[in-house]
């Protein structure tokens, strides 16, 4: 059966369940965060600052006093970081769900602490690395999945392959729209992969549409201030925004190589449902290429 007009409220129970949401802190990240805590989950939060993720677990707990939460420190702009971040959840004594929420957009040139282009790094590269080191361990979990977020912007994307860590130039839209192609190339060369290999995990993506949160923080002040006031009439609340990743991680029939995005308005608002990237997503070649070069630049190889 379809999953179509999907939102918090079609979330089944979730007790028993563990699952580590990055960028779980703020916007989407939070918001699933604490419909899963809401639901009975155990949510291990994976997130830059331990103040924060401690203010967002203390929120959750206002609501929800029963909440089973736990502080990851994760900054996958530090591959350090994102394999010690890894060994904690090994030690944890289940993980069922992964979903890789958070990342960056729009920012002025930077570079990762590994030394690659900030988006790249944090988007894809980052990200690439700690699904593959919790790999294992997610094949043992109950019914167990992995949560890609793109978004629109991979419809106007290119994997610059020869100015891989943006050397030559730099477009912050650009860039963004690179790392959210890699998102979805990622995702599908997994589900080949984990199909191939008779893997129970599956790995499906997801999109918030238009969503308001802290991701916008690098547009210029004057759009901001400009779109803010009527923002509610064409953008998704963070609340809303995170319907298409909770109907990625706990909707019943969910397949792997599926994609999950918003309803209306043209993908930019409403209930989760299926939707479909542009078809370079899709491409086994430059898929393979970036796997490839991912596991390269990472040090990650993955065990399928």
């Amino acid at each position: 059966m379809a999953i179509r007009d999907f939102t918090d409220k079609d979330v089944p129970d979730q007790s028993g369940r563990v699952f580590l949401v990055t960028g779980a802190n703020s916007g989407l990240g939070y918001a699933a965060a604490k419909v899963l805590a809401g639901r009975g989950a155990r949510v291990l939060m994976g997130c830059r600052s331990k103040d924060k993720a401690e203010a967002a677990m203390a929120d959750i707990r206002a609501v929800y006093p029963d909440a089973d939460l736990r502080f990851i420190s994760l900054d996958l702009g530090n591959l350090e970081s994102v394999r010690a971040a890894a060994n904690l959840v090994e030690k944890e004594p289940r993980l069922d769900v992964l979903i890789n929420n958070a990342g960056i957009m729009m920012p002025p040139l930077e570079q990762t602490d590994d030394g690659f282009e900030s988006q790249f790094g944090v988007n894809h590269l980052g990200t690439f690395a700690l699904t593959g080191l919790l790999l294992d361990k997610l094949s043992q979990g109950r019914d167990p999945r992995i949560i890609i977020t793109s978004s629109m912007a991979h419809r106007s994307g290119r994997i610059d392959f020869e100015d891989i860590n943006a050397e030559k130039s730099y477009s912050r839209w650009g860039r963004y729209a690179m790392s959210k192609l890699a998102n979805l190339l990622h995702m599908y060369e997994l589900d080949r992969r984990l199909r191939a290999a008779g893997s129970p995990v599956v790995a499906v993506a997801c999109h918030p549409g238009v969503a308001d949160t802290e991701l916008a923080r690098n547009f210029p002040g004057f759009m901001v201030s400009l779109f803010r006031p009527v923002s509610s009439l064409f953008m998704n609340s963070a609340a809303q925004g995170a319907w298409p990743t909770l109907a990625a991680a706990t909707a019943g029939q969910v397949e792997s190589g599926q994609y999950f995005g918003p309803s209306r308005k043209g993908e930019w608002v409403g209930p989760a449902r299926e939707v479909q990237p542009r078809k370079i997503a899709r491409a086994i070649g430059p898929a393979k290429k970036l796997w490839d070069l991912s596991e390269e630049m990472t040090g990650v190889r993955y065990t399928i």
